[in-house]
This record gives structure tokens, C-alpha cells and sequence, in this order.
């Protein structure tokens, strides 16, 4: 391994990159060095390096490969767990995606899309939309998280339900690995049944084994008719039931299916301007439903109409509406894309993000709120999210009125109460958000110890020196 100076090493990169594609001011590095709910605290780097073609990724990579450098890779830096922030030694480099933004192809009648992993995940549905396709990866950050991100910690979304998380939109991979070579999986089939299929290794796998460079995105027809409904439900069990009724009656065409508690209606009400309470009657659970077809002429209206009256029959919701416009429907959704920023806006409060099988997740919320009674008596509980795919964002907030903020305080002890009984009913601690850095000791807890070896052996056999985003989602084995 060769020993070089932080000025050598961005002189190297400087001459690979040009000018442009460096950054080694400080001050200029600060933003790379920060995710946005500024949790890494005395995070630094050597350099931001921001390559424009995935020749220049690799050329980068051999660089640091030759002189023992580690690298975080880093997309639209909108992650939750400290998946794409260096450490604090100073010695890391950051290898930013952002100037790789092309969409290189787009195949109507294959139904794909290949883009640069630096291509902003709003612009890949947009240019879909102008294709008369749908890509149905939709995040609150769609407007600044970046499909390398994506893919590198399969993310979810509210599309889930109908279309699976990112691993399953994704046909074919480019990937730098840690020595400087190119694999180019750049496939665009529909089977491909020839031994062990590479690309899963890459996703979710948070930058560890390699830098995704490009994809093939699958698309599928656009939507023609969307109807969005706001329901009250009778009780908690009945979101299930609900739920079984819009697929079985709509043959599988519900595209979301989202669960608010009441708590979070009043949040988004205090704390974020211009929205109105959708019902006229307060209820304690809500679900917040869209159904779509692509077939011209759809009548899903009259659909959506026909399963919230048989839902009313069956005692199964209290009162309903459905959305009569686009404006309307986009104010319905932002009491849901806004409600991380309502809570945080709130103050004093504590974010999770679990899974159970879809079955469980009405005993879940009840055990845990139970629990959390117990535990700490005054402590508000927010479960809200993707029930139809058994991920809950189980929020919590501080006692309301006055008094000292203290729940951030409590943070490891509320995660494990939660984690514990998500994991006890076969559910997991981190359904949508990955690993990083922040949940490292949660994969000791919880993961099984042949499964976290089993992990290390994949990363020693890529990545044999430890070089790929360490101390990311498998904790470095000197650590």
C-alpha cells in the first residue's frame, strides 16, 4: 500500500477529474459533510471528488485503491442512518454522483429506462411521464435523492404495495467495485436465469461492495385514471379488512395505502400552513388509499365509489371523501408527504422505522403503545405509514405543556422497546431507511449471528480491504 499526502491524492484526483470535478476547501465541503437532520457531528473528509462518467468513477476509485484511500460513496445526501457521511478522521474521500444526472435511454416498448446514478429520482419520473410510462418510486426527497441512493438502500415509498420497493424496479446494474474495475450488468431482460444474480448484492447494500454507477429501471404503463380517498375507520383492526376488501374488489389495482392516527392530523394541523382537517368528525385511525388503472375509460371513480359504500355497510369506516380534483388530491397527500416535517416542527420527538408481516401490525401498534404507557407514562405515540406493506413510522413525541425536553434523552431506550417487539413478532428493526453508521448496534442486537457473518464474508471477498464505505451497515472487524 502506498502512503501519500492529502495534497497528493488530490492532485491525482484533480488530474483525472479536472478542476471541477474537486472539492478541498472546507468551507466549500461543509454541505457533502452534513445530512439534513445534521446528526453527524464532526464528520470530515480529505476531499470531495464528483466524477462525470463512470470512467471517471473508476479511475478515482483505482486512485484511492493504489494509495490505500477510503471512500464514501454519496448521492443526493437525503439518507436517514449516516449511510453517505465520512467519519471523523479527515482521511476519507467523498465520492458525490451529483454530475452524472443523464437519462441515457428510455424504451417505451421494452418498458425501461437506463440513467446515470446521479439522475435526481423526480426528473426519471418526469422524463417517464413524457414517455407515456410510470416509475413508481415515489419519496418525500424525490425532488433531490438520486436513484444511486435508491438503489444502494432499497428504497421504499408509498408505491410498495403495488409495485415492491426498488429492488424490484431495477433490471440491470453498472457498478465500480473497490479496485477500480467496471462491471457493466447493464441488462435490460425480463429473465435472465444464469447463476447468481449480481445486482441484488448491490442493492441495499449502502455503497459497501461498490458504487452503482448506472440502472435499468423497469416502467410500466401510465396511469390514466387515479382516484384518492380519505377514510375514517371504525377501529384499528379495520384498516386490514379494509385493505383485503380495495384489493379483492379492485383486482389489485390499490396503489397506496397509508394509516394516520389522529395525533398526526392535529400535528400537521398546528404546525403546517394552509391545511384543513379532511372530515368533519375527528376518528382515531385513518387511511389515506389511492387506486389507479392505466385502462382509458377506467370508471375508477365509480370503483372507489362502490368499495367506500360496501366499506360503510360493513361497519369497516365511519365517514369518507374522495378527492374530486387533482389540487385535491395533492392536499390530501401532503398531510402525509408533510408529516416528518410537522413532527419535527413539533419539537421534542423520536423517529422509527419497523416492519411486521401486514397481518400483525394492529397488534404491534397496540403491544407497543402498551408498552410505551408503562414504560413512560406521558409520551405521545404517532404510528402512521405503509400498512399495506407492514412498515410503521412509529413516532414519538415528548409529553405535551410545558417542562424540559427530554425525550431525546430517552432515544436508545424507546428504539429498543420498539425494535424488540417488532423483531419478537418476526418483524424488523429497519424496513425503508437502511443501516449506516446509526444502526450498526441494532444489527449486533438483533441480526443473527450467521446472517452478520455471513454479511462480513460477502464484504471481505469484494472488498477485501475494507476500503468501500467502511464502518457502514457491517462494522469493520478491527472496531
Amino acid at each position: 500500500m502506498n502512503k501519500i499526502s492529502r495534497d497528493d491524492l488530490t492532485q491525482r484526483i484533480v488530474s483525472a477529474l479536472g478542476p471541477a470535478g474537486v472539492i478541498a476547501d472546507e468551507g466549500a465541503m461543509a454541505p457533502y459533510l452534513e445530512e439534513w437532520r445534521r446528526m453527524s457531528h464532526g464528520a470530515r473528509a480529505r476531499l470531495i471528488a464528483r466524477p462525470a462518467s463512470t470512467e471517471q468513477v473508476a479511475e478515482v476509485v483505482r486512485i484511492c485503491a493504489e494509495a490505500g484511500a477510503e471512500i464514501v460513496p454519496q448521492g443526493g445526501n437525503t439518507g436517514l442512518c449516516l449511510g453517505a457521511q465520512p467519519d471523523e478522521s479527515g482521511r476519507q474521500v467523498i465520492l458525490n454522483l451529483g454530475r452524472m444526472n443523464r437519462v441515457r435511454a428510455i424504451d417505451p416498448v421494452n418498458f425501461t429506462m437506463t440513467v446515470d446514478a446521479g439522475a435526481v429520482l423526480q426528473t426519471i419520473q418526469e422524463r417517464a411521464d413524457e414517455a407515456g410510462c410510470f416509475f413508481p418510486l415515489s419519496l418525500g426527497a424525490q425532488g433531490s435523492c438520486q436513484i444511486g441512493g435508491n438503489i444502494s438502500t432499497n428504497a421504499g415509498g408509498v408505491g410498495v404495495l403495488r409495485y415492491g420497493s426498488t429492488r424490484a424496479l431495477v433490471l440491470g446494474l453498472e457498478v465500480v467495485l473497490p479496485d477500480g474495475t467496471v462491471w457493466d450488468g447493464l441488462k435490460s431482460l425480463g429473465k435472465d436465469n444464469t447463476g447468481y444474480d449480481l445486482k441484488h448484492l448491490f442493492i441495499g447494500a449502502e455503497g459497501t461492495l461498490g458504487i452503482v454507477t448506472a440502472a435499468v429501471l423497469k416502467l410500466f404503463p401510465k396511469p390514466s385514471d387515479v382516484q384518492t380517498a380519505f377514510c375514517a375507520l371504525a377501529d384499528l383492526d379495520s384498516a386490514l379488512r379494509l385493505l383485503a376488501r380495495a384489493r379483492a374488489w379492485t383486482g389489485d389495482q390499490v396503489a397506496a395505502f397509508e394509516l394516520l392516527c389522529r395525533p398526526a392530523i392535529d400535528v400537521c394541523l398546528a404546525q403546517l400552513p394552509n391545511i384543513v382537517d379532511p372530515l368533519p368528525r375527528p376518528s382515531d385511525w385513518y387511511v389515506l388509499m389511492d387506486l389507479s388503472t392505466s385502462r382509458p375509460g377506467g370508471s375508477m371513480r365509480e370503483t372507489m365509489e362502490e368499495l367506500l359504500a360496501a366499506a360503510l355497510e360493513a361497519g369497516e369506516i365511519t365517514d369518507a371523501t374522495i378527492a374530486d380534483s387533482i389540487d385535491k388530491a395533492n392536499a390530501l397527500w401532503r398531510i402525509r408527504e408533510e408529516l416528518p416535517e410537522a413532527v419535527r416542527a413539533a419539537g421534542d420527538d423520536l423517529h422509527h422505522d419497523v416492519s411486521v408481516p401486514v397481518a400483525d401490525v394492529p397488534a404491534f401498534i397496540r403491544r407497543t403503545q402498551k408498552k410505551l404507557a408503562e414504560v413512560a407514562p406521558g409520551v405521545r405515540t404517532m404510528p402512521f405509514g405503509h400498512v399495506g406493506d407492514g412498515n410503521i413510522h412509529f413516532t414519538l413525541l415528548g409529553p405535551e405543556g410545558p417542562g424540559p425536553k427530554t425525550l431525546k434523552s430517552q432515544e436508545d431506550r424507546m428504539a429498543h422497546l420498539i425494535f424488540d417487539i417488532a423483531v419478537d413478532m418476526r418483524g424488523s428493526f429497519s424496513a425503508e431507511h437502511g443501516v449506516g453508521r446509526l444502526k450498526l448496534d441494532d444489527m449486533a442486537r438483533y441480526k443473527r449471528p450467521v446472517e452478520i457473518d455471513l454479511m462480513r464474508r460477502l464484504k471481505r471477498a469484494i472488498d477485501p480491504r475494507d476500503t468501500m464505505n467502511p464502518g457502514k451497515v457491517v462494522r469493520r472487524t478491527n472496531a
